[in-house]
């Protein structure tokens, strides 16, 4: 590996990240809450760190290898989430603690959505508008937008998406170039952003409650300007743009560039991920609304509407409400903080294990089951059209071990701090599945929570986002061999 190079890349996108600042100065600005100079501060601090790391590394140029963009891009997530804590520890209103500060940044990035804040409708307008663009720069990735824009990074870009972006089946580009990849990516992400705040403004949202909304929707976030979420606005037409949102950005944005580029619809009912999706999720809204409506828990107006909203964003791992359904009868709240393991579509920004994992161990399952009732014949594995290769079979499964390993040792950990059960658990699950709200003590918010179990939820959104593998390879001797 070549350091120079590592460092000169860092130090190139953390004076890039810096910039990321001056939209929340114009905010503060514009709404006049004396704020501004928190971010001017942390830009200042943040570009100047970034020119130190690459100044003395900017003649260093080298094709990157695959570990160089493992190191890359964990390095830059973590520093990011660092230095993105500053405005949040320098402002006077909410003047977070080092760890807090740390907490909501890495939560804000990660899409996670899990917060410590309370009283978010009386934070400053610069603070709500920063926690909103967290989300929406982490949702698609930074590094993905710098591959996009920064073409220094040259032809060793590709290391750094295959690392950034989630999924078993991520190898393959959408374009000839990786940059026009990255640019592909983005310009639909940019896109469903615009339409999203569009339609919220349209519907009787705010200009600033739109853009902040859409910037958390589009990201699969779940961060709001109000402590109510998305049912601050009690609006029907407000809540299914943000479910048709919600789903939207939970589907894969390769898929999603295939249809664009051949204008044709049918390709997401061809594609055997989206159909599962989809079958997966009308199965989950129609118990959820059917158990409210017997149990006499809301009327049938109500209940329709919070049923499909809640499923849509617990399973998406988005994290919004408009009701507390950790309060529902039965086994409504356990089900769906289950069905947010599964997660959103590969090549989304949405969290959890990813739809095509769980769809390639069902079917692993029953081919299993196959030849137990014909011992002599071959099974193959197949998505679609594809069949799956024995590569990519054990990966998955190499994938789900090292998800419940990390699980159960993290899990371990907070209730070593003294946490109950059902919020250790929850906690843990929501964190590592980039969810955000959880069951018991976190349901509303983790400002309550020790420091230790503060910092063990920020590694969990780290292995989260970067799917545990970018992390975990680190760890071993055979990495920093030459």
């Amino acid at each position: 590996m070549s350091f120079l190079v590592i460092l000169r890349i860092v130090g190139l996108l953390l004076m890039m990240f810096s910039l990321t600042m001056v939209p929340p100065v114009v905010i503060s600005l514009i709404f006049d809450d004396a704020t501004w100079d928190a971010f001017v501060i942390g830009l200042g601090i943040t570009f100047i760190t970034g020119a130190l790391l690459y100044w003395p590394a900017r003649n260093a140029r080298r094709e990157l290898r695959t570990r160089d963009g493992f190191l890359i891009t964990v390095m830059f997530w973590s520093v990011l989430g660092l230095f993105g804590s500053l405005p949040l520890m320098l402002a006077a209103d909410p003047s977070l603690s080092f760890t807090d500060a740390v907490f909501e940044s890495f939560s804000g990035l990660t899409t996670t959505g899990a917060t410590i804040l309370t009283g978010i409708d009386l934070l400053p307008e610069s603070i709500r508008f920063y926690r909103q663009q967290l989300q929406w720069l982490g949702g698609m990735g930074i590094v993905v937008l710098a591959v996009a824009i920064l073409p220094t990074l040259g032809i060793g870009g590709m290391q750094l998406y295959r690392t950034e972006i989630p999924g078993p089946l991520k190898d393959s580009k959408l374009t000839p170039r990786i940059t026009e990849t990255a640019k592909a990516l983005w310009y639909i992400y940019a896109a469903l952003t615009l339409t999203c705040f569009l339609a919220y403004w349209l519907a009787g949202m705010s200009w600033f409650d739109a853009i902040g909304h859409s910037f958390s929707t589009v990201a699969v976030g779940g961060f709001s300007t109000h402590d109510a979420s998305i049912g601050y606005f009690d609006s029907a037409t407000i809540e299914l743009i943000c479910v048709f949102f919600m789903i939207v950005s939970s589907l894969s944005f390769g898929l999603h560039f295939a249809v664009w580029r051949e204008k044709r619809l049918s390709h997401y009912l061809l594609d055997p991920e989206f159909r599962f999706f989809v079958i997966f999720l009308a199965l989950l809204v129609s118990i959820t609304i059917a158990t409210l409506m017997l149990s006499g828990t809301y009327d049938d107006t109500l209940g329709l509407r919070h049923g499909l909203f809640e499923v849509v964003s617990v399973a998406t791992t988005t994290g919004f409400g408009v009701a507390d359904f950790t309060v529902w009868p039965g086994v409504l709240p356990f089900m769906l903080f289950i069905a947010a393991f599964v997660g959103a579509c590969s090549g989304s920004a949405g969290g959890g294990m990813k739809v095509i994992r769980i769809l390639l161990i069902l079917k692993q399952g029953l081919r299993e089951i196959h030849r137990l009732i014909h011992p002599n014949a071959v099974f193959s594995v197949k998505v679609g059209k594809m069949r799956i290769s024995g590569g990519v079979a054990e990966a998955v499964w190499g994938f789900f071990s090292a998800y419940m390993l990390l699980f159960v040792l993290m899990l371990l950990i907070l209730l070593a701090t003294g946490l109950d059960q059902v919020t250790a658990w929850s906690a843990v699950g929501s964190a590592l599945n980039n969810l955000g709200p959880g069951l018991g003590g976190v349901a509303t918010h983790y400002g309550d929570m020790p420091d230790l179990a503060k910092w063990t939820l920020v590694m969990a959104m780290m292995f989260g986002r970067l799917e545990i593998f970018t992390i975990l390879v680190l760890f071993t001797p055979a990495f920093w061999r030459r």
